[in-house]
């Protein structure tokens, strides 16, 4: 007999969404291990790959234009009229040290309680204007196209070592791509809601500024 998933509390509840999704997925206590395991080699190599992850959304305009755009709340904002915004800019320093914490914390959590599920519902949230900012609501392809890049970088660096045997790098590479998966979702579910609430969103956005925190 299928087991029975409510509809409406997929969208309501977010750890009955994401027991969901592991189910689905497998995504168990072993996968989560497997990206503890990978945190000792990931963590050097940090510093590189927020720059790298920077560089190539710098290297399209599309995306670069996200960087342009007023950060509400940030006092080293650099305006679109001078354009002079590089990788090394203060807000982009900003946005490296929360990508960089962002991958140590997913790395190294071992109890995936609901407040680290929330944490990963609010990286997604901070993109859309549900966070109360319509000057950051990065259109979704470029997340998706994010996500898929990061999960490159660190497969790559998975694949380029020589400290783990072959059945601990499979290990931790179906637990990355579940982990992304999984994220991906987070995003997905709050840009839905964007789209279904955004004249909503727009009347808050005066009075809610977090959106520094995001990665776009």
């Amino acid at each position: 007999m299928a087991e029975h998933i409510d509809a409406n509390r997929l969208h309501l509840d977010l750890r009955y969404r994401f027991d969901y999704l592991s189910k689905f997925l497998n995504f168990t206590s072993d996968d989560i291990a497997m990206l503890n395991t990978f945190a000792p080699l990931v963590f050097p190599l940090i510093p590189v790959i927020s720059d790298t992850v920077y560089r190539k959304l710098f290297s399209f305009d599309i995306t670069k234009q996200y960087f342009l755009i007023r950060n509400e709340g940030f006092e080293g904002f650099v305006s679109k009229k001078q354009c002079g915004i590089t990788l090394d800019s203060a807000q982009m320093e900003l946005r490296k040290d929360m990508l960089s914490m962002y991958l140590k914390r997913v790395l190294t959590q071992c109890d995936w309680n609901d407040t680290f599920l929330q944490y990963l519902s609010q990286v997604g949230k901070m993109h859309t204007n549900q966070a109360g900012s319509s000057s950051i609501n990065v259109d979704y392809i470029h997340i998706n196209a994010l996500l898929g890049y990061l999960e490159h970088l660190l497969i790559d660096v998975l694949c380029n070592t020589d400290a783990m045997d072959e059945k601990t790098k499979r290990g931790i590479s179906t637990a990355v791509n579940k982990f992304f998966w999984i994220q991906n979702d987070f995003f997905t579910m709050h840009y839905l809601r964007s789209i279904k609430d955004n004249t909503t969103s727009r009347k808050s956005s005066r009075t809610n500024k977090t959106t520094k925190c995001c990665w776009m």
